[in-house]
């Protein structure tokens, strides 16, 4: 029964990426939900231990969510950020004893509580196909919010693209390839390799 639940979940959830898609193409990171390969890979990367924040930028459908949640991750420590009302509701539904916030993840900073600690963002935004000085405003948060020590992880289909995906003050310390997905991706795992600035 569980598992007849979990299959309508997804092919729902299929459904409505692909509604999302054709009516916001430029919003929407992926060409594909992301497959529980490439979820599993991100969140592998995700330290469970820690005090601070767990950010995930671009929830969609839910299933990096739910693979951080698997990984160990604790609900109250998770924070997902997603642009789109529809991804909200679907995302709070599923996830009800997650955070979920409906914004710009240009904007994180102003998101998050005051004097959070971010030990890692978990990003699938679709970098390299947003106008240059968005993609930089994103980057900037990423360097204004996450503590020292702390890890950016991002997906990309660009699958030759290390150092152009690099946040500065970061350093690069995992990449590989999910060759099950739709289409391959390359996970890259950044840290924080300075103090972050006074917010």
């Amino acid at each position: 029964m569980l598992q007849l639940m979990a299959q309508r979940m997804r092919r729902s959830a299929t459904w409505m990426f692909a509604q999302e898609l054709l009516d916001k193409p430029r919003a929407v990171g992926a060409v594909w939900p992301s497959s529980q390969a490439l979820a599993r890979r991100m969140a592998a990367q995700v330290p469970v231990d820690g005090t601070g924040w767990v950010v995930e930028l671009g929830g969609g459908t839910g299933a990096i969510t739910e693979a951080i949640l698997a990984r160990g991750v604790l609900p109250e420590r998770l924070l997902v950020v997603e642009r789109s009302g529809v991804f909200v509701r679907h995302l709070r539904q599923r996830f009800p004893a997650v955070r979920v916030l409906q914004g710009d993840a240009a904007k994180l900073a102003q998101l998050l509580p005051a004097g959070a600690r971010v030990d890692a963002i978990v990003s699938s935004l679709p970098l390299r196909s947003l106008p240059a000085p968005e993609a930089g405003e994103i980057l900037a948060q990423w360097v204004r919010v996450c503590a020292t020590g702390g890890i950016v992880i991002q997906f990309t289909y660009d699958l030759p693209g290390l150092r152009r995906h690099q946040p500065p003050g970061f350093r690069p310390c995992a990449s590989s390839i999910v060759w099950h997905n739709l289409p391959p991706a390359r996970v890259l795992t950044f840290a924080r390799s300075e103090a972050r600035s006074n917010r």
